[in-house]
């Protein structure tokens, strides 16, 4: 951290930082010191090399395909698990902590920011993103639906109807489309530069007005969050492995059309 900015990168570039167990505990365990750190004025949150995050690492969709979940309902594995006195589990936190935070989160996208990586990117209040950068929710590609905070973010962004079409057709959506749709803040060549030089800009405020701004222009009801975040898990828990997430996984690896099975 320097001048009171936290400098937050994703940092496994060779797979274009893509989303393990260890990679949610970074960034919720990140969030939370960063939480109890008063000199903090701002944060950017970004990736190392070519990308933002491409999502989650495809070796956990093996798991996912071979297997109902281990949590009774509550999605995959030990990300999964909701502590108590929370209302998230690890990768839901791994989003939502960065809105919890009270000074403004920044987040530069450059390359990819799919599936959870674009959770991940609305979990930040301002974001920067390159042209040529590809955005998109694609939980739909692998036949189960987003559980990392976008019920509640997304929305909220772009509205109930686009929301809806990007969750349906889980399709790619670039830089400039995303700054009309409300998916992006600012277009830019220079995504991880600009959102510094914001951050800066910011930084140089009353702390105490940014970090009261954040609170009044946030006002989340803590109880529909909770509700929303526990509906997420529960979809998730009730797709993951039924014969239609599996056909819709393997078809999309095995690069062809899925044969769906209807009524279940």
């Amino acid at each position: 951290m320097s001048d009171g900015i936290a400098d937050v990168r994703l940092d496994r570039p060779e797979k274009l930082n893509a989303l393990d167990t260890a990679m949610f505990e970074a960034l919720a365990r990140t969030g939370q010191e960063l939480a109890e750190d008063r000199s903090l004025r701002a944060v950017v949150l970004s990736g190392n090399g070519r990308s933002f995050c491409a999502g989650l690492d495809f070796s956990g969709f093996a798991a996912m395909a071979e297997r109902r979940s281990s949590t009774e309902g509550d999605g995959v594995g030990s990300i999964a698990k909701v502590p108590e006195g929370r209302i998230t589990h690890l990768g839901q936190q791994a989003v939502w902590t960065w809105q919890e935070l009270p000074v403004p989160v920044l987040v530069a996208v450059t390359g990819h920011a799919l599936g959870g990586g674009c959770q991940l990117a609305l979990g930040g209040d301002i974001r920067f993103v390159h042209p040529e950068a590809r955005m998109s929710i694609l939980e739909i590609r692998w036949g189960i639906v987003p559980d990392m905070c976008a019920s509640v973010l997304l929305p909220r962004l772009v509205g109930n109807d686009v929301a809806k079409e990007l969750y349906f057709t889980g399709r790619m959506v670039a830089g400039e489309e995303a700054a009309q749709l409300g998916l992006a803040t600012h277009v830019s060549d220079d995504p991880h530069g600009d959102a510094m030089a914001m951050a800066r800009e910011i930084a140089a405020k009353s702390p105490d007005a940014i970090r009261r701004d954040k609170l009044l222009l946030n006002r989340w009801d803590i109880d529909d969050v909770a509700a929303a975040f526990a509906a997420e898990r529960a979809h998730v828990g009730a797709l993951a492995g039924s014969p239609n997430q599996v056909e819709a996984a393997t078809a999309f690896l095995e690069k062809r059309d899925p044969v769906f099975e209807f009524g279940s």
